[in-house]
């Protein structure tokens, strides 16, 4: 699972992926949390635009209203076949959440969560595989949201992830250059791309317990904690 991430700022993103059209005004942030407007990519008449959506997906049958479960997290297992998933999956409404890290609870011996930020040695930033639909409430005002695709994880995040409801997980990490692929190929070329980052490419360390919070914020919350 992967409840919390940060944002670089909106230029290094705009860098990284080409865009047709732009929807999105954000800075950079250091705890984003479920339920947050975040910025994603995502291809519209073959065109790619950055918007922003909510992080929590809300299906089109749901009529406007959050599921009373989890729908921040899509599992890679159940693409095809999860009531929440199979609709956006079959009508190929992908998109990629944008991030420069994440973070992860490690449970130690002594019953204590920790958390850990993880990052990328090799590309300052990223993006999640992610799934998006559109919700209309009774009201007929529209939301649209999304879902970042979890499989089973590499080395390095299966030693750290070892709590919560679905432990040893992973978020689906895209490099900017497997942007297109996941964008605009394929059911089969988008599936191909997802798969465990390589554990050499990534680093991670304890951070401050203050993360905890959604309320808190700041680039001191991915400081390495002081042992």
């Amino acid at each position: 699972m992967c409840g919390r991430y940060i944002l670089a700022q909106q230029a290094k993103f705009e860098r990284a992926v080409e865009l047709g059209r732009v929807h999105w005004e954000f800075t950079a942030r250091y705890n984003v949390a479920p339920s947050q407007s975040v910025p994603v990519v995502r291809a519209t008449e073959g065109v790619h635009e950055g918007v922003m959506m909510r992080w929590g997906l809300i299906p089109f049958f749901a009529h406007g209203v959050p599921p009373k479960y989890s729908t921040i997290n899509a599992t890679i297992e159940k693409l095809a076949s999860g009531p929440a998933w199979r609709g956006p999956w079959k009508r190929g409404q992908r998109c990629i959440q944008l991030a420069a890290g994440f973070y992860e609870w490690h449970l130690g011996a002594a019953g204590r969560k920790q958390p850990y930020f993880i990052e990328l040695t090799d590309e300052p930033v990223f993006g999640f595989a992610s799934l998006w639909d559109r919700s209309v409430g009774a009201d007929g005002v529209a939301i649209e949201s999304c879902a970042l695709i979890t499989l089973p994880a590499n080395e390095l995040l299966r030693d750290i992830h070892n709590t919560g409801a679905h432990p040893g997980r992973m978020p689906a990490i895209l490099a900017p250059d497997r942007f297109a692929a996941w964008l605009d190929g394929t059911a089969d070329e988008a599936r191909s791309v997802l798969a465990a980052y390589p554990t050499q490419r990534m680093s991670a360390h304890p951070v401050s317990l203050r993360v905890n919070s959604p309320r808190n914020d700041g680039p001191d919350l991915i400081a390495p904690l002081q042992q």
